[in-house]
């Protein structure tokens, strides 16, 4: 396989992305015991360390992919070491996605790493690359809420439970947005190996500014009201209740009063 001509140094995970998901590890444990005075800080720092971890994952199954499809030259990059320092982009892909969620609670993944296509073949594989880093939100998702669907939340802190809710609602809407197909999001380059060579000549300007335009656009208070009522029914079908998802963000903007009704639901 392609896999064998990256050096194993290329493939080692690195110590940046461990010392995250030690970060997020230990802020869960937080957050679950309650050892944290203020559980809100807990709960944030908990979803924002789980949210870069989320994020170094789905870049790196963007990488993955090009690696298995002909683009050897990913390992050499960094790429596959996790490392969301390596990233061509790291403003793009970590900063402004985490910025996004504190304002927000948006999640919407960056661009992020350079993939040669020159050394891809085939529509499919180019697809698939494209298509890899939010598949990869979407698992995560089904992590976060299998609690929930699974009817399993007997003994979890209330605490926890808000705060896999609110890390829910960001893996949620990082699909479903990086899947519009929008110049310089992943459901963009999924279609682009089908189109013509004229019209992708005319879209080709607009993909530095997909990702604003998106972010943009959700600030108009219809289009957020419309899209979140999207999410959030989503998310009741997969048993995460509107009432868990408002209060793992309040918990999470630690810096503001949460509503009483969070108080009297921990």
């Amino acid at each position: 396989m392609t896999s064998a001509t990256t050096r194993r140094s290329d493939r080692q995970v690195s110590p940046v992305f461990l010392g995250i998901l030690a970060v997020t590890a230990v802020t869960g444990w937080a957050t679950w015991t309650g050892y944290a005075q203020k559980p809100g800080v807990a709960v944030f720092l908990f979803v924002t360390a789980a949210w870069i971890v989320s994020l170094c994952l789905h870049e790196y199954a963007h990488a993955r992919t090009a690696l298995h499809g002909g683009d050897i030259t990913v390992g050499a990059k960094g790429y596959l070491t996790l490392n969301p320092l390596k990233y061509t982009h790291a403003l793009l892909s970590i900063v402004l996605p985490v910025l996004f969620v504190i304002m927000g609670g948006i999640g919407l993944p960056g661009g992020a790493v350079f993939i040669e296509r020159g050394r891809i073949r085939g529509r499919w594989r180019h697809s698939l690359i494209s298509a890899a880093g939010p598949l990869t939100n979407v698992l995560f998702a089904a992590v976060c809420t299998a609690p929930f669907w699974l009817h399993a939340l007997d003994g979890v802190p209330a605490d926890f439970r808000f705060a896999l809710a609110f890390l829910a609602l960001l893996q949620v809407t990082a699909a479903i947005l990086n899947f519009l197909p929008v110049p310089g999001l992943d459901g963009y380059g999924v279609i682009e190996p089908w189109l013509s060579y004229r019209i992708k000549r005319q879209v080709e300007p607009f993909a530095p500014f997909g990702l604003l335009f998106v972010f943009a656009l959700l600030w108009v208070p219809s289009l957020n009201v419309a899209f979140f009522d999207v999410i959030h029914t989503l998310l009741r079908h997969l048993g995460v209740g509107t009432l868990d998802q408002a209060c793992g963000w309040s918990l999470y903007r630690f810096w503001e009063d949460a509503p009483e009704i969070c108080s009297v639901s921990r």
